[in-house]
């Protein structure tokens, strides 16, 4: 059985949270509850640089906020 979240064959999505915590996702599994579409069916590379470029600090937003 091949991982969902590695297939060559398949378009992804990227999704966040409140926190703003990002996601891959494959795009035929249903989202779930408390997590936004932010970037819809692509490539798994485009998805992970989009993930790469945009999450640069991997602590919760509630965090952040409380230490800045």
């Amino acid at each position: 059985m091949t991982n969902p979240f590695e297939r060559a064959d398949t378009t992804y999505l990227v999704l966040m949270n409140d926190e703003k915590q990002y996601s891959l996702w494959p795009s035929y599994i249903i989202v779930p509850e408390g997590w936004t579409v932010v970037v819809a069916d692509q490539t798994r590379e485009i998805c992970t640089d989009y993930i790469n470029a945009q999450w640069t600090d991997m602590r919760p937003r509630s965090l952040q906020e409380v230490v800045n």
